[in-house]
């Protein structure tokens, strides 16, 4: 589990040491005070892709360190296989990072690559977030799903091996079948086609970072010039004064009155107070006009690459990602066209034996697809009527081609595979995206991760925000469905329900202030007052009142109460 989290100037948070224990813990505090960041940071330390705008304003390195204690079996084989020395059960994981990009990582104090971060984060922490249950809305995720219920992992791979060499052989019979002319025009083709991705240095996922960057840049720009302006009125220029030097000399201007009338020093007053008022607001937007960092070469930049892929995109029939998958198959095919002179009569035995091969193990993904759908249905069932959906219906919905006219092989066998859902009582099962609430989706998705997670005794669960949607009795449900979660592993939680809020073990407030023209971000955990306090603002906002807490006081009350029912249900 989560023993302790350092970080050290990321984004708003320039130092936090945060000590984690096991069981249920929430994260709260105000939007924007800074509770995904430190999600951000856990990423960060995983070995996540990380934005050098994470990294502090003004800083020269930014930093994370996690320390993981009792760590599950497959996390202690996980570190022995990358030669890591975790005896007494413990990692300490240490990444820096700089506005350069460059990464310096450590593992219970000895160099480490990045890689190896990314290969150990399943094993130690499981990140669920806010957005995830929009993944549900894509049926493409949804084989994804069902294979990692059904544990398809050593037979889908061993599939995936006789594919890839069914369509080696298929490559080599095209190429033989070509004549000369035309294996000289395919290969000039494929030598221009394979230099031209080679040379586009094509990344996973590029095309979202640089949409996601232009869009910051942007806004930055709109930003800076709102910010600007506002300051300039406020503080004025080099030819005149702004708002904050004329309230300063109306009030001055009122001070040489003052001793002429009894009606002054109220209005001085209110003069004096509305200067401090302009001051303090012309600091901080001068505080929010430093933080923001706009370049109009790097907004260029964004903009070449980004018509560089929709050029690629368009020439080549396909999306920047599939094509980092194009290049091999381009030099698989150039290979093959060099080995044309393999005997075809020996090729075609060989693709017709394979392709009986790779039938019969597609036959087989499908008949274990098959199989686990209906368990997974009757689990998603019972995990969706803990959380107020009594009467909903799942359903898996598993098409093949197998067995008709054209049979048509893909990496995940011949299926394709759509999940359904009946919400209430007499309706019939429709695709999610037709009939799933927002609520809906949270909880399924949580249902879901639920189910796929109960293999993964001692990992640590993060659930950033994935109550969105769900309100009142649901999320009550929500929370003890977390509650429940945290009986077999370590649950992290990030929430702004109440409901979710009064059900954890432990609670820690994430608040957000600003001097000296920064902005800090504080991790308090919280005592029994701390918690009445701050369920009091979830549940009441501005409007604290004695009435307001001691409903917090209950339901924090009535909570206990709940957790031991829980427990003495979940250990019959």
């Amino acid at each position: 589990m989560l023993t302790q989290l350092q970080i050290e100037n990321i984004a708003v948070i320039e130092r936090a040491d945060i000590n984690f224990s096991a069981g249920f813990s929430v994260l709260s505090g105000e939007t924007g005070a800074g509770k995904s960041i430190i999600i951000d940071a856990l990423n960060a330390v995983l070995g996540s892709r990380v934005s050098r705008d994470l990294i502090r304003t003004g800083q020269s390195r930014a930093s994370v360190s996690a320390l993981f204690s009792d760590l599950p079996p497959a996390a202690l084989r996980k570190a022995e296989e990358l030669g890591l020395g975790a005896e007494d059960g413990t990692l300490l994981i240490r990444r820096e990072m700089t506005p350069d990009g460059r990464n310096l990582c450590r593992i219970n104090g000895h160099p480490a690559a990045l890689s190896m971060l990314r290969e150990l984060g399943p094993f130690l922490v499981n990140i669920h977030g806010q957005h995830d249950g929009q993944h549900l809305l894509d049926e493409q995720f949804h084989i994804e799903y069902l294979d990692v219920f059904a544990q398809l992992e050593k037979p889908l791979t061993e599939y995936q091996a006789h594919y890839e060499e069914l369509l080696q052989l298929n490559r080599r019979i095209r190429a033989l079948s070509m004549s000369a002319a035309e294996k000289q025009r395919r290969v000039r083709e494929l030598e221009s086609q394979r230099d031209e991705l080679a040379a586009a240095q094509l990344r996973e996922g590029e095309r979202d970072e640089l949409l996601s960057r232009r869009t910051e840049l942007m806004n930055a720009e709109r930003l800076t010039a709102a910010l600007g302006d506002a300051c300039r009125l406020l503080e004025g220029t080099d030819d005149e004064g702004g708002a904050v030097s004329l309230l300063s000399m109306a009030e001055r201007a009122l001070r040489a009155g003052e001793k002429l009338s009894g009606q002054l020093p109220p209005l001085i007053d209110r003069a004096a107070e509305l200067a401090v008022l302009a001051s303090d607001l012309a600091s901080d937007l001068s505080s929010a006009l430093s933080s923001m960092a706009f370049s109009s070469e790097e907004l260029e930049e964004t903009e070449h690459r980004l018509e560089e892929l929709a050029r690629l995109e368009r020439k080549y029939g396909m999306p920047p990602d599939e094509l980092i998958g194009l290049l091999p198959a381009l030099s698989q095919e150039l290979d093959s066209l060099e080995l044309s002179n393999e005997n075809m009569d020996s090729l075609k035995e060989a693709y017709a034996a394979k392709r009986r091969v790779v039938y019969e193990q597609a036959q087989r993904l499908n008949d274990m697809r098959s199989e686990a759908a209906g368990r997974l249905c009757a689990q998603m069932e019972q995990q969706l009527a803990q959380m107020d959906m009594p009467s909903a219906r799942f359903g898996i919905e598993i098409n093949t081609t197998l067995g008709k006219d054209q049979t048509r092989f893909t990496r995940r066998g011949c299926d394709t595979v759509r999940f359904l859902l009946s919400a209430n009582s007499g309706e019939d099962l429709k695709p999610l995206s037709k009939v799933a609430s927002g609520g809906e989706l949270s909880r399924m998705m949580l249902a879901l991760r639920s189910v796929l997670s109960e293999g993964d005794s001692g990992v640590t669960a993060v659930f950033d925000e994935v109550d969105a949607g769900v309100s009142g009795r649901a999320a009550s449900r929500v929370g003890e469905k977390l509650f429940s979660i945290a009986g077999a592993r370590q649950v992290l939680c990030v929430t702004h329900l109440p409901q979710i809020a009064a059900l954890a073990d432990r609670q820690y407030y994430i608040s957000k202030e600003s001097y000296g023209g920064r902005t800090y971000t504080r991790v308090e955990p919280l005592d029994l007052e701390g918690r009445i306090r701050e369920l009091t603002r979830l549940t009441a906002g501005d409007s604290v009142t004695e009435a307001a807490r001691q409903n917090a006081a209950e339901m924090l009350r009535l909570a206990d109460a709940r957790k031991k029912e829980l427990l003495t249900n979940l250990y019959k």
